[in-house]
């Protein structure tokens, strides 16, 4: 995958070169030539000077064969503009960006683009959204036997009960992310598009669990 991130700074930074890590090519474009240096003498990606919402640093970037884009420069307003030129112009899905503010967020979620808003989370957040496949374990209990896994959910899930995922995962789902705040569903709550589900199971069980949510639910 072919990846831009506007901004660089410790957020972006990380990203780039987790990104990269993974073996991904990254561009990284920030108005601030210095903040380059973050990504250290490692990073083998594309930089470049400017603004992510002006076509032409977008196209220098490599914009045109992006796989996925995220926005994660200081401001909201850069930020959700770039993402709405990426997904509007280039018509890429794959778009993400950093809201500081939780009000703005929710509004943006309702146009179509996944806002991360927490500085904890932020980083994890936007790799799991650009690169939504699998799971990623945020606790273990001490011997490792058993884990919460934070899990990607195939879109054909949208639309069915949190508890129906329950069931056919043969796990709790104790609580699920929803516009950055946290929810613990009930018997009703329906598994909406943009949803981070949480399961807790035992660690010989991750792949079953990656593999069933990674598609689409069987018909019934």
């Amino acid at each position: 995958m072919h990846i831009v991130i506007m901004g660089c700074g410790r957020v972006g930074a990380m990203l780039a070169k987790g990104l990269e890590k993974r073996g991904h090519s990254v561009a990284v474009i920030d108005v601030n030539v210095d903040a380059f240096r973050r990504l250290g003498n490692d990073f083998h990606g594309t930089t470049v000077k400017g603004v992510g919402f002006d076509r032409q640093v977008l196209e220098e970037a490599g914009i045109r064969r992006a796989d996925a884009f995220a926005a994660v420069s200081s401001g909201d307003n850069s930020n959700i503009l770039a993402a709405r030129v990426v997904r509007e112009i280039y018509h890429i899905e794959n778009v993400v960006a950093r809201i500081y503010d939780q009000g703005r967020a929710a509004v943006y979620e309702r146009l179509g683009i996944p806002t991360v808003a927490t500085v904890r989370w932020t980083v994890m957040q936007v790799l799991r959204r650009l690169l939504p496949q699998g799971s990623e374990p945020v606790w273990r209990d001490p011997t490792g036997d058993a884990r919460l896994l934070q899990v990607h959910v195939h879109s054909g899930w949208v639309g069915r009960k949190i508890r129906d995922l329950s069931r056919d995962a043969d796990a709790p789902i104790p609580f699920v992310l929803r516009v950055g705040r946290g929810i613990v569903p009930d018997r009703e709550t329906i598994y909406q598009d943009g949803d981070l589900i949480y399961v807790a199971c035992m660690t010989d069980r991750t792949d079953e669990i990656e593999t069933l949510f990674a598609n689409p639910p069987e018909k019934q």
